[in-house]
C-alpha cells in the first residue's frame, strides 16, 4: 500500500479506535469552496438506467480526501467523510445484529476487485472481515451464476459505495451482489428477480431511469412482497419521478445533508438539495400514503430517507481504475438507498411490501426532517421539507429499526 494511503489510514484508525468516532460539536461543517459532487455513471438511454453515485470533487474535479479535517473551531478530531461509527451514532443502530440476514446489491457490469477493495474498508474501520470464502459475501451474474461482466469504472464505484454502505450500517449483514450483464432495466430486473430467489432480506437498487415508467411494464421485478425493496430517488432534485423509485412495490429512499450538532441526538438532517422527488401519473400509491398530504393522485416519492448529499457524505474504499482503488468520499442517492437496505435487514423481513409497513409505523417513528428543499414547487410538500411527509426526505430517516 502506498504511504500517502498508509498515513490516511493511521489518521482514520485513531479516530474510530474502540467504536466510536470522535466528532466536533458545530452545527455546520464549513464550507469548502468549489466542492461538488461529481456523478460518475453517464446519463442512461431509454429503456436503461443510471447510477446515481456522486464523488465529491474540488473546483479543479480532483477527488476530496474523506480524512481531511472538515473545517471549523474545534473540529481538527474530525473527518470531512462519513465513518461506519458516525452512520451508526446518527441512525441509532448501534449494537444491532442482522442475526445472518442477507442485503442484496443489484448493479451493472464488473468490479473485479470488490472482495479486496471492500476487505481494505472494513479492516480500516475494524469491522469483521466478509469474504467470499467465509461466505459472508456472495458475487454472481444476474442469472445467480460465475460470469460476471465486463468491468465499467462508474458502475465500479457504485458497487464500491454500495458494499461500504451496506458495511457502514449493518457490519454483520451478509452481502450478496448481483451485477447484471448491462444498464438495461430487463438486465437490472433480472438480477433483481435473482436476488430475491437467493435469499435475500433486503435489496438495494442505487439506480434509476428517468420518466414516468409503468409498473404494468416493469413492476414484475421489483413485485417482491415480503422482502425489503429499496430504490434512490434520484439526484436532480424536483424533477419528476425516477423508476424504480416510483414503483409502487418499492421503498423510494430520498436524501439529506447529515451533520454534527450539539443537540441530544448529536446530529442534524436538512433535505439534500439533489435528493428526487416527484408523482407518478402511472402507478399506484403504496398502502397508508395519503395524497391528500403529498399533493399526488398517485404514487409520490419518497418514502423514506438518509444522508446522501456528498459534501456529508461516505468514505469510501473505490476503484480509480480495473487495477487501482483509493480512498474518495461518496454521496447521492445511491448512498441513502443500501443505509436504508441496511436498516430493514436489521429489522428483520417485512410482512408485505416494505412501504407499507413504514406509513403504518407513522411519521412519529422517523427522525423528523423540517428544512432544506430540493426545487421549486407550486405544491410545497414536494419540493420543501417541513413537519410530516414531503417529498425529498419521504416520512424522515431511520431511528433505529422502530419504523421497519
Amino acid at each position: 500500500m502506498k504511504l500517502r494511503t498508509s498515513l490516511r489510514l493511521a489518521v482514520v484508525a485513531s479516530l474510530v479506535l474502540g467504536g466510536a468516532a470522535v466528532v466536533a460539536a458545530p452545527a455546520q461543517a464549513s464550507p469548502h469552496t468549489g466542492e461538488h459532487g461529481k456523478r460518475v455513471c453517464a446519463t442512461a438511454a431509454p429503456g436503461s438506467a443510471s447510477c446515481l453515485a456522486e464523488l465529491l470533487v474540488d473546483a479543479q474535479d480532483a477527488p476530496v480526501d474523506p480524512f481531511r479535517a472538515d473545517g471549523g473551531a474545534g473540529a481538527a478530531a474530525s473527518v470531512s467523510g462519513k465513518t461506519p461509527a458516525d452512520i451508526q451514532s446518527a441512525y441509532g443502530l448501534s449494537g444491532l445484529s442482522a442475526q445472518g440476514r442477507t442485503v442484496a446489491i443489484v448493479d451493472a457490469y464488473g468490479y473485479p476487485n470488490a472482495e479486496r477493495d471492500l476487505a481494505a474498508y472494513r479492516s480500516t474501520f475494524h469491522l469483521p472481515a466478509c469474504t467470499v470464502a467465509s461466505g459472508c459475501l456472495t458475487i454472481v451474474d444476474q442469472n445467480g451464476g460465475s460470469r460476471l461482466p465486463a468491468f465499467n469504472l462508474g458502475w465500479a464505484d457504485e458497487q464500491a459505495l454500495d458494499l461500504d454502505a451496506v458495511s457502514a450500517a449493518c457490519p454483520d449483514c451478509r452481502i450478496l451482489l448481483v451485477q447484471a450483464s448491462s444498464s438495461s432495466l430487463s438486465d437490472l430486473g433480472t438480477a433483481v428477480n435473482t436476488a430475491a430467489r437467493l435469499g435475500a432480506t433486503a435489496i438495494s437498487n442505487s439506480y434509476g431511469s428517468s420518466g414516468d415508467l409503468a409498473d404494468s411494464t416493469y413492476g414484475g421485478y421489483y413485485n417482491h412482497p415480503g422482502i425489503a425493496v429499496t430504490a434512490s430517488t434520484g439526484d436532480n432534485g424536483f424533477t419528476g419521478p425516477s423508476y424504480p423509485a416510483s414503483s409502487r412495490y418499492v421503498t423510494a429512499v430520498g436524501g439529506t445533508s447529515l451533520t454534527t450538532t450539539a443537540n441530544a441526538r448529536g446530529w442534524s438532517e436538512t433535505a439534500w438539495s439533489g435528493a428526487g422527488s416527484g408523482c407518478s401519473t402511472l402507478n399506484l400509491a403504496p398502502t397508508g400514503q395519503n395524497p391528500g398530504a403529498t399533493g399526488c393522485a398517485k404514487r409520490a416519492m419518497a418514502d423514506v430517507s438518509a444522508v446522501a448529499d456528498p459534501n456529508t457524505g461516505l468514505a469510501v474504499y473505490a476503484p480509480t481504475s480495473r487495477k487501482n482503488s483509493s480512498w474518495a468520499q461518496y454521496g447521492g442517492t445511491s448512498l441513502s438507498s443500501p443505509l436504508i437496505a441496511s436498516v430493514f435487514a436489521l429489522a428483520g423481513a417485512p410482512s408485505g411490501y416494505s412501504n407499507d409497513v413504514l406509513y403504518a409505523a407513522g411519521s412519529a417513528a422517523f427522525n423528523d426532517v423540517t428544512s432544506g428543499s430540493n426545487g421549486s414547487c407550486t405544491v410545497t410538500v414536494l419540493c420543501t421539507a417541513g413537519a410530516g411527509w414531503d417529498g425529498p426526505t419521504g416520512l424522515g430517516t431511520p431511528k433505529g429499526t422502530t419504523g421497519f
